[in-house]
């Protein structure tokens, strides 16, 4: 409760300064509290609003649940399997230094201009941080427990289910939060290049449309507001099925 206070009451501070600095309604270098909220309830009585929201967690999800997904399965073949990580970790490694952003013009190659090459963005982005995230969280799993397992005669898929996995489950966490993040990072970076549609394009053409900035900072309230509600909600997730687990 206490570290709830804080945080609200560091919010109030926050929007107070920002009022002190702007005023209500902001200068012509920075829109107002006031004239953000306005902005941001035009679009929601237009339906702008949700309209643009949909559009970016419909990428973002795509992109990252299947990214993680891969993610994870090439983190267990490179964590279980000393010669495929040899092999494989390499190009990993070169790989994961790239930017996201900079397969944009491969993706609209391929895929055109819509929601393919957002989502192959993302899932490029999410795809290497989460194998490397896995990977680890494998390697870490302590080999006396892999011993345990064999001494009571568990197959290797119940090794895997009832030992491998929980024991790697909280960094397995942590590398998902991180990939989440990063996934919501590049979602609003790729609307801005390859799509009409989300919370990124949105800044983009408030920008484009008479220097709209309420706009634009209405739609990073947004950003901010959306990638907090995405982390507290698999954060819920996690908590929930390491609950059951353990159970």
């Amino acid at each position: 409760m206490r570290e709830r206070l804080v945080s609200i009451s560091g919010v109030a501070i926050f929007i107070a300064l920002w009022c002190a600095l702007t005023g209500p309604r902001g200068t012509a270098l920075l829109p107002g509290p006031w004239a953000v909220a306005l902005a941001i309830g035009r679009l929601a009585a237009t339906g702008a609003l949700f309209k643009h929201l949909v559009a970016s967690l419909f990428r973002v999800s795509a992109g990252f649940s299947l990214g993680a997904a891969a993610g994870i399965a090439l983190g267990l073949v490179l964590g279980w399997n000393d010669r495929a990580r040899a092999a494989l970790n390499p190009f990993v490694q070169i790989l994961r230094p790239i930017s996201p952003l900079a397969w944009t013009p491969l993706a609209i190659l391929w895929f055109g201009v819509g929601d393919l090459p957002a989502i192959a963005i993302i899932f490029l982005g999410s795809l290497l941080p989460m194998s490397v995230s896995a990977m680890n969280a494998f390697r870490g799993v302590e080999p006396i427990h892999l011993q345990a397992a064999r001494n009571f005669g568990l197959s290797s898929r119940e090794q895997l289910v009832r030992v491998v996995l929980p024991a790697a489950w909280p960094e397995l966490v942590t590398g998902l939060r991180l990939t989440l993040g990063i996934a919501w990072l590049v979602v609003v970076a790729a609307e801005m290049i390859a799509v009409s549609s989300g919370l990124g394009f949105l800044i983009i053409d408030s920008r484009n449309a008479g220097d709209r900035y309420d706009l634009v900072v209405a739609a990073m309230v947004l950003i901010g507001l959306t990638g907090l509600g995405l982390d507290l909600g698999l954060r819920r997730l996690s908590g929930q099925a390491r609950g059951s687990a353990a159970a």
